[in-house]
């Protein structure tokens, strides 16, 4: 992608430590000083045991399982909802066309699951855009090294005043984002960017490119709490047509990166689908899939799903989904996760309408994010060109914040599950 606006040359744009020029855009300099080692290096992270997700999934024929769940019936969600521990073939039954009319039964079920694992809370955090810069080409993602937008990396003064910004709510829980980009947003950065962060926050999370286990290890060093990395899409097939170059265009290794996290130890892992790229009721089995095998292979960590839908983006070469979903699938979703496990965190984030989340809220969701912004530097200088996606819901995190306890919950500003860990509380 050397050819690409947002490659990762050390000339590519980026700020100067105040972030600004005299007309008030964001220049765009290197921001340097940052290496890692070659990815030619030998792996030396082979996952440890002898099969990975990616060999489970190989079993699987992708069309063949999405019959099987539009093959459901009325009988097979019944059996589905009266199953104390459902089965894999149960979830495809929630999930089916079938279960449409099952609705209000799932959500009550799923409240009630809800309601007795995590009692009223609700996490609230924010996510904190590092940097733009991409080496991949994903047809769906702002980010994405052929879309004509300026680039930016936070220094670490500019991620000092984010951190300011922020800190004016309460929140304990950030979420650091950057593009795919290893030479400038390096393991060495993401590990200094940390250490500026846990100065204002008490758990730090990441959304960033797929790592080696040892560059986890090195970053749990530096106060790393959770990892969210999303497959977009588990049709291996399809997988090429929306990630045409890039590190991204590796569909085993990026399938294999939540079994590099928990070999490494990280606390939390999340992962998800795209919601959008491809028929959403195949993806949610394959990702629930992939949850049921690292609940049963790595069963001290925590787990979270993510519900992202494809949103728009700025720039010219935007994409539209071919298998759209509606509130109503959406709310199907969370309720078939949360009856299928009744641990799993599920997070619904600023994607959604103010009025979507507030209607789903209740039946399963445990995390929402408040208050998002998109963009590097977005929290003390809001610039709309350099977003990833549109943020659906504008709230500001007070609002957020009463939107919740109206609902009858309690928000809290950190991962709750660690604090009753640290405490020796039972979670």
């Amino acid at each position: 992608c050397t050819s690409c606006p947002a490659t990762d040359s050390p000339a590519t744009d980026s700020r100067t430590s105040s972030g600004r020029n005299g007309t008030g855009s964001l220049r765009r300099a290197a921001y340097r000083g940052y290496t890692e080692r070659s990815r030619n290096t030998p792996n030396t992270n082979k996952i440890k045991h002898t099969m990975s997700y990616y060999d489970m999934i190989l079993r699987y024929d992708w069309e063949t399982t999405r019959r099987a769940i539009y093959a459901k019936n009325d009988a097979d969600v019944e059996r589905a909802l009266a199953a104390e521990r459902p089965t894999m073939d149960d979830f495809a039954a929630l999930v089916s066309p079938a279960a449409d009319k099952y609705l209000g039964e799932m959500a009550s079920k799923s409240y009630a699951t809800t309601r007795r694992r995590f009692g009223n809370v609700m996490q609230l955090y924010v996510p904190l855009y590092l940097a733009n810069i991409c080496q991949n080409h994903c047809v769906y993602c702002g980010f994405n090294c052929t879309n004509k937008i300026h680039r930016a990396i936070l220094t670490p003064d500019e991620i000092h005043e984010e951190c300011r910004a922020i800190k004016k709510d309460p929140f304990q829980h950030i979420l650091l984002v950057t593009g795919e980009a290893p030479r400038s947003s390096s393991v060495q950065y993401m590990a200094d960017s940390m250490e500026i962060v846990k100065q204002y926050f008490q758990q730090i999370s990441l959304e960033v490119q797929p790592l080696e286990t040892d560059e986890y290890r090195l970053l749990m060093d530096h106060g790393l709490h959770s990892v969210y990395v999303y497959q977009e899409t588990y049709n291996r097939e399809r997988y090429p047509v929306y990630h045409l170059r890039g590190r991204k265009a590796d569909y085993r290794y990026r399938l294999e990166t939540p079994d590099r996290l928990c070999e490494a130890g990280v606390y939390k892992v999340g992962v998800g689908n795209l919601i959008g790229l491809e028929d959403w009721r195949t993806e949610a089995f394959f990702t629930a899939l992939h949850v049921r095998y690292l609940e049963n292979r790595y069963w001290r960590t925590k787990y979270s799903i993510a519900f992202p839908r494809l949103r728009p983006y700025y720039g010219e070469d935007g994409f539209n989904p071919e298998h759209p979903t509606t509130e109503r699938n959406l709310l199907q979703l969370i309720c078939a996760y949360r009856l299928l496990s009744e641990d799993v965190e599920l997070s619904i984030s600023t994607r959604e309408s103010a009025a979507c989340r507030d209607t789903v809220m209740p039946f399963g969701v445990t995390v929402m994010s408040a208050g998002s912004k998109t963009t590097p530097g977005g929290y003390a200088h809001p610039i709309d060109e350099l977003e990833q996606w549109a943020v659906n819901d504008s709230r500001t995190p007070a609002e957020v914040f009463d939107a919740v306890r109206a609902k009858g919950f309690e928000p809290v500003w950190k991962d709750w599950s660690l604090f009753m860990q640290e405490a020796n509380i039972p979670a």
